[in-house]
């Protein structure tokens, strides 16, 4: 199983990136795809979610209308794009695969890519 995430970097407040997560190894269409972001000294907090089928999805109120989070089953690839990044956004983003079957739960995590916004 991996999820690898890219398209983190730096830009300037105000700014536009959108990360990618390729994922391989499980069945992609079957689970739920979300980020997670972790900031310097602070815990990791939830970003944003999509169901299995895409019909989905749900934000944390801080990126909510700002943040849109999109996969593409073909590319069995999650998205997050960003806009109007503030300092605040910075921290390293980690994308994860969730699914549970009755009792049994199955939790990817990618390794992650940083996001640094300042001028």
């Amino acid at each position: 199983v991996q999820l690898v995430e890219s398209g983190g970097g730096l830009v300037q407040p105000g700014g536009s990136l959108r990360l990618s997560c390729a994922a391989s190894g499980f069945t992609f269409s079957s689970y739920i795809m979300s980020w997670y972001r972790q900031a310097p000294g602070k815990e990791r907090e939830f970003v944003a979610t999509i169901s299995s089928n895409g019909a989905e999805t749900n934000y944390a109120d801080s990126v909510k209308g700002r943040f849109t989070i999109s996969r593409d089953a073909a590319r069995n690839t999650v998205y997050l794009q960003m806009n109007s990044l503030k300092p605040e956004d910075t921290a390293v983003y980690y994308c994860n695969a969730y699914r549970q079957l009755l009792l049994r739960k199955n939790d990817y995590w990618g390794q992650g890519t940083l996001v640094t916004v300042s001028s």
